[in-house]
């Protein structure tokens, strides 16, 4: 693995180089330099496609191996463990996000404009995003909005921050609840027409990846962007593509998913459960994920799903995940996604590192309208991960209405 300098020390690198003791706690790095850290391992990419033989009621334990036998006994084995979460979610559930050569990126900026051009078989897909910046020379941290910047901005008005917003339809053009038949006819299309069954998300975090290209190729003298400290936030369907693109690409420092709702961080397996009409694994949108998936897993079937959402949150260890909800909007199915929440944070806990990943889940405030009583938390995580201080306690756990009266118990046995 090859860390951020600034954010270990050679101890650290010498303990992962010679299969030493682990690191734990403020040893284990915040970020990476690569997307993918674990591309190495030679993992299955091919799974039986009716999943788990025998059911599994509750959430399948993030830490466990897939063939069945143990779990990850430390911080050294979680990046082997990561990337077999990684290839049940794109065999199963998104299809596959393509590894790609740098040299078939080229960057460039234009003003305050990064244009990346990526070229694979002979045909070139164009991204293009401003980026807002704050007073001052820099290199300044970045948080990129997917598809919008829906965190107040007042938040980075007195932050030296920089700000983008991602456009996601550069990549693949989105209609929610669109027609089927427009599958396959994108930009990202004509790059991968083997790739047709890809749902959308795993399109976009594809996409995002090719701008962190961009800055890294461009560096710090050109994009004025420091890339060791890169957030990524957005709201609803594009807060669940703020989790996939955190999830999916270790360059990025911190993100933050609100009110992601099913698809981002509830747990399908609790979502089937909840008697309000929600937002479940066979009632979501199916320009974002693989048609299997809703034709495998529905109903009872979802038990047989080797993993839920808990996992995609904790691809995001070691690094920063903050989870926002809001209880006024049944569909959101925030009560799985509180679940999933404390799930997934057990392995933060097991690496000694609980206080880089939190959830603050409350009501009152229209949906993806931050309210004031979130600002505090949110502004938390920012100021550690994106600006480095290290006198804010990121220890955020509030589930509103949910705490006290959910058991956890059933759904968490590990």
């Amino acid at each position: 693995m090859k860390p951020t300098s600034i954010l270990t020390c050679p101890l650290v690198l010498a303990a992962l180089l010679t299969g030493c003791s682990a690191p734990v706690g403020d040893e284990i790095p915040l970020v990476y330099s690569e997307e993918n850290t674990g591309a190495s391992y030679a993992l299955a990419q091919e799974y039986p496609a009716s999943g788990l033989e025998t059911p599994v009621m509750e959430l399948p334990d993030p830490l466990a191996w897939a063939s069945g036998k143990g779990r990850v006994k430390d911080f050294n084995q979680w990046e082997r463990r990561r990337n077999e979460i990684f290839s049940q979610i794109q065999f199963y559930e998104t299809g596959t996000k393509p590894v790609v050569d740098r040299s078939a990126v080229n960057a460039r900026m234009s003003g305050d404009t990064l244009y990346v051009d990526v070229t694979v078989g002979g045909e070139t897909l164009s991204l293009s995003s401003r980026i807002f910046y704050p007073d001052g020379d820099g290199p300044f941290p970045l948080m990129i909005g997917t598809s919008r910047m829906s965190l107040p901005r007042e938040i980075f008005d007195e932050r030296p921050i920089a700000l983008m917003d991602y456009n996601e339809r550069q990549v693949v053009n989105y209609g929610q609840w669109g027609p089927r038949d427009s599958r396959g006819s994108y930009a990202f299309d004509r790059l991968y027409p083997e790739l047709v069954d890809n749902g959308a998300y795993v399109d976009w975090a594809w996409g995002l990846s090719r701008i962190i290209d961009g800055l890294q190729i461009l560096g710090p003298e050109v994009t004025r962007i420091d890339v060791s400290h890169i957030g990524v936030t957005g709201c609803s369907y594009a807060g669940k593509m703020a989790l996939f693109c955190g999830a999916f690409d270790e360059r990025i420092a911190l993100t933050i998913a609100q009110e992601p709702g099913g698809g981002g961080a509830a747990a399908w397996r609790v979502s089937h459960n909840i008697e309000e009409e929600c937002e479940t694994l066979e009632r979501t949108d199916y320009n974002w994920f693989k048609e299997s998936l809703r034709e495998n897993f529905s109903g009872d079937r979802v038990y047989n799903l080797p993993y839920d959402r808990h996992a995609l949150c904790a691809m995001v260890c070691p690094r920063a995940l903050l989870i926002l909800g809001n209880t006024d909007y049944p569909w959101l199915a925030d009560e799985a996604g509180y679940v999933s929440a404390v799930a997934a944070r057990k392995v933060w806990e097991e690496f000694g590192i609980a206080d880089r990943m939190g959830y603050s889940i409350n009501g009152g405030h229209p949906h993806c309208m931050l309210p004031e009583s979130q600002y505090p938390e949110v502004e938390a995580f920012i100021d550690r991960f994106l600006l480095g201080k290290t006198d804010v306690s990121t220890t955020v756990l509030k589930a509103g209405k949910f705490e006290g009266t959910t058991d956890l118990a059933r759904w968490i046995k590990y």
